[in-house]
């Protein structure tokens, strides 16, 4: 587990690691480049590389020694529901989610067609928010499988955003973050993509976060739109 400097968030578990790319939003993955910085410092866990797709048992047990509640972004180094991780290992991951309600688990996927192969057997409590990644209109069919699920709470990361998404379907969707790619070649983001966005959740009274405009420099391009920052979430039911 780590704190987290991702605006939506509070920290990271990762109790699966590895994966692998499968669609463009993939292309400069903050994670691989992660895990290769991880691996150089020796640690175990990534010691096999960012490719190598495993179950990591020994986290499972991380969520029930924290002492407060907490927002937890799930699996921010690997894909829970990629093709290399059993169903079996799948469940036990679920079953600590369904174990500790006082904690908010964010669980993001771009196998959206998995998650709706699965969701049946899997439970799904008030405080598990599920999402999945669309980073342009390609790949917007990962929206329908999402919105099929059991998940009480489903999100979009419209994140690295690299074309526009008009005309978005956010029937039974609670949440949308947008951000642009950074590093060292991000993609460019329209300025017209994220208000058209911003003013569809308007519209469809989804909450809207806006997490970055991306670029080189993040920090100094900053999240402001409109004049304002986007810090919309859906109610935190935390005990």
């Amino acid at each position: 587990m780590a704190n987290s400097s991702i605006e939506w968030t509070e920290m990271t578990w990762n109790p699966t690691v590895g994966c692998t790319k499968i669609s463009a939003g993939c292309k400069f993955c903050y994670a691989e480049v992660m895990a290769r910085r991880l691996k150089g410092m020796g640690q175990d866990k990534y010691r096999h590389g960012f490719t190598t797709v495993k179950p990591h048992p020994a986290s499972l047990n991380i969520p029930y020694t924290w002492k407060t509640s907490k927002v937890v972004f799930v699996n921010s180094m690997s894909d829970l529901f990629h093709e290399k991780i059993p169903l079996e290992y799948i469940k036990q991951v679920f079953e600590v989610m369904n174990d500790n309600p006082q904690h908010v688990f964010q669980v993001l996927t771009k196998r959206a067609e998995r998650l709706f192969e699965f969701h049946k057997e899997l439970k799904w409590t008030h405080n598990i928010w599920m999402g999945v990644s669309v980073e342009n209109q390609k790949v917007t069919d990962r929206i329908n499988y999402l919105r099929k699920t059991k998940a009480k709470v489903k999100f979009l990361s419209l994140e690295p955003l690299i074309g526009p998404l008009p005309n978005l379907n956010l029937k039974k969707i609670d949440w949308v973050i947008v951000g642009g790619e950074s590093g060292h070649r991000p993609r460019p983001m329209d300025a017209d993509w994220v208000l058209d966005i911003q003013e569809q959740c308007e519209v469809a009274d989804v909450s809207f976060f806006f997490k970055q405009w991306g670029g080189r420099n993040k920090k100094e391009s900053g999240r402001l739109l409109n004049g304002k920052t986007y810090d919309e979430m859906p109610l935190i039911n935390k005990v």
